[in-house]
């Protein structure tokens, strides 16, 4: 069992290092970050087809959409403003967001406006807490401000506009740590659930209630070099645009909504309408978004903040983590490892197609659940892994399937008919090795030709003329032990050695028999064709010779030998001498245009087809046994 399992290593020494050299291109490929792109759709489509959560009801939205602004004016005034908040502080709210700019007045009823701000503990502000290229840093409302009511709505973009992260904490080194506005918010609603911000054990991260919220870094996932400053996380969205309930500012003026509709919950106020562009990218803005390619508003992406934070401390639903990255480069591999195997045993095409497509399946769905538990994993790479290790298996195992051809073309391809040479391939995992055929010892039929008199006929032909003379006949011959199922296994001079029952082991009683009939026939053919050649020799003035064949079935050895640069299949043993030693037994003893004698063995296997005579019990030269000879008459 050993013996097998280190042949089947060394065939596969090559694919050993395929898996490892392609995961590391890939993981290389991926620090450069240019995988960012293809992991952020990836994970655009995780968001897109994992099911649809429940809306989150603690918290509704005041959305000032077109007919508000149309109504009430460009933006709504100080006094209207100061009107819409105590109508909602009515209500009895955890905590009201502001999410509008109102660092400077607004028309009429500043005064009324500050009251409210300075009269409602639970109202939080914002500030635009850092410039970007879309906009400059905007302070807060004076008031808020002083009374510690204000949050950060800055918002990190990826490089494709995206928002997919989020900040929990705004630092700088000159201030104090800033919170965000989503963040903000959702204390304000967890304290009255007695959850207030912990330092999780063993690190820095924030701990609200058994969930700890972990700190994005830099190389987080798919991110290469991506800034992290503050405190970040990645944001867990519950849906797509108009997750959340949105009612309009006049719905709230006319008093046309139910009762106690904002009581114990977060009201967010904050501007819907198009003309405000106050929009984000987010995973499901994408126009191939299997939901809706709608943008979000920037008050919705606070809501998702908020809920995510209060979600996770109050119901553990689950934060997005990613894992660390030699856990990460061990997936990549594992992936690696799939695709060589799949390739390495799979040899169909059609079904290494089909197994590739089923394990590539299988990693989508393994990624989509792993998601929807809260983790983000490699995909990409992984399919990339997956992918370029099939094909370099592929091309390796066709590189090295062309050597074996080719190997195996020049050791029998002029030797054999191309039903056996295919034979052949198709069995070549069996006594194919290092580039050669290995020995094996089986029993086989050989066959030696020789032909009369040929000195003689040397010194009578000039070279050429001799040359195209010999060529013919040994054409002649030897297609004759093709046509047999035998394999040429050399030129001797004028002589050619035959062998029947190689290279594919012939193991049964009745294999065996039948190449010792084949070679006997063969032989016989051989007379025949020998004599039409003389005919038509006579006719142009060229010699026309006789031939003997000495036959022998016996234990042989079989197999490749030779250096590297020349290697041939040949077949050495006592039964290729026995056969040889026939053919030049007694020179004397006549047969015709062509004597056939053989060996005990092979008369068992042919005495029934074949009309035989037993000739004598002789020691052939060079053996020490002795052996009874027979000779095959021709009719």
């Amino acid at each position: 069992m050993w013996a097998k399992v280190r042949q089947q290593l060394w065939e596969w020494r090559g694919l050993l290092f395929i898996a490892p050299t392609v995961t590391m291109a890939v993981i290389m490929l991926r620090l450069t970050g240019i995988l960012q792109l293809w992991e952020w759709t990836a994970l655009d489509m995780a968001f897109q087809l994992r099911p649809a959560e429940k809306p989150d009801d603690r918290i509704v939205i005041v959305g000032i959409d077109e007919t508000d602004i149309q109504t009430y004016g460009t933006i709504l005034s100080d006094e209207q403003l100061a009107t819409l908040l105590k109508k909602i502080r009515q209500q009895q709210p955890r905590a009201i967001g502001l999410d509008l700019y109102r660092n400077l007045t607004e028309g009429r009823g500043t005064e009324k406006l500050t009251e409210v701000f300075s009269t409602t503990p639970n109202l939080i502000g914002i500030t635009k807490h850092t410039g970007d290229a879309i906009s400059s840093a905007i302070p807060p409302a004076p008031v808020l401000q002083k009374r510690g009511q204000i949050g950060a709505n800055d918002v990190p973009r990826d490089a494709d506009g995206k928002v997919r992260r989020s900040y929990l904490y705004l630092t700088s080194e000159t201030e104090e740590p800033l919170e965000s506005f989503g963040l903000k918010i959702a204390l304000l609603y967890l304290k009255a659930k007695n959850v207030e911000p912990e330092t999780a054990p063993n690190s820095e991260d924030l701990k609200l209630g058994s969930s700890i919220f972990p700190l994005f870094n830099s190389n987080d996932g798919a991110y290469v070099n991506a800034d992290d400053g503050g405190y970040q996380i990645l944001l867990n969205y519950r849906g797509p645009a108009r997750t959340f309930r949105i009612v309009s500012a006049r719905d709230i003026f006319q008093d046309k909504l139910e009762a106690n509709w904002a009581r114990d919950r977060i009201v967010l106020i904050g501007a819907t309408a198009t003309s405000k562009n106050d929009f984000f990218d987010t995973p499901y803005s994408s126009q191939a978004s299997f939901i809706s390619p709608e943008n979000t508003s920037g008050v919705e992406v606070q809501a998702n903040l908020t809920s995510q934070i209060i979600s996770a401390a109050l119901n553990q639903r689950p934060l997005i983590r990613v894992w660390n990255k030699p856990i990460e480069w061990v997936w990549i591999w594992v992936w690696s490892i799939v695709g060589t195997t799949i390739s390495a045993t799979v040899r169909s095409p059609r079904w290494t197609v089909f197994t590739l497509t089923l394990a590539g399946a299988t990693l989508v769905t393994s990624y989509l659940l792993i998601f929807w538990v809260g983790w983000w994993i490699p995909l990409v790479p992984a399919l990339l892994t997956l992918a370029g290790s099939a094909i370099v298996v592929t091309g390796y195992l066709a590189n090295q399937e062309h050597e074996e051809r080719q190997l195996v073309m020049q050791l029998f391809g002029r030797h054999v008919t191309p039903e056996i040479a295919e034979t052949i391939w198709k069995n070549r995992d069996q006594f194919l090795q290092e580039g050669r055929l290995l020995g094996q010892r089986v029993t086989a039929t050989v066959l030696f030709t020789d032909l009369k008199n040929f000195s003689t006929i040397s010194e009578q032909l000039e070279p050429e003329d001799l040359m195209l003379w010999l060529n013919e006949y040994m054409s002649a011959m030897s297609q004759i032990v093709l046509e047999q199922g035998g394999v040429v296994d050399k030129f001797i001079g004028d002589a050619i050695m035959a062998v029947f029952g190689v290279p594919i082991p012939r193991t049964t009683p009745e294999e065996i028999a039948e190449d010792a009939q084949k070679a006997v026939r063969c032989a016989v053919q051989m007379a025949t064709t020998l004599k039409a050649l003389n005919l038509r020799w006579k006719e142009q003035g060229l010699p026309a010779p006789s031939m003997r064949v000495g036959i022998s079935t016996g234990t042989v050895v079989t197999g490749s030998l030779g250096g590297q640069q020349r290697l041939e299949y040949t077949t050495i043993g006592d039964n290729v001498n026995v056969a040889s030693r026939l053919e030049s037994y007694d020179k004397s003893l006549d047969g015709g245009i062509c004597r056939i004698l053989i060996n005990e063995e092979a008369h068992q296997y042919t005495k029934e087809q074949f009309q035989t005579q037993f000739i004598n019990t002789v020691q052939l030269k060079g053996r020490a046994q002795s052996t009874r000879v027979y000779q095959v008459l021709l009719e």
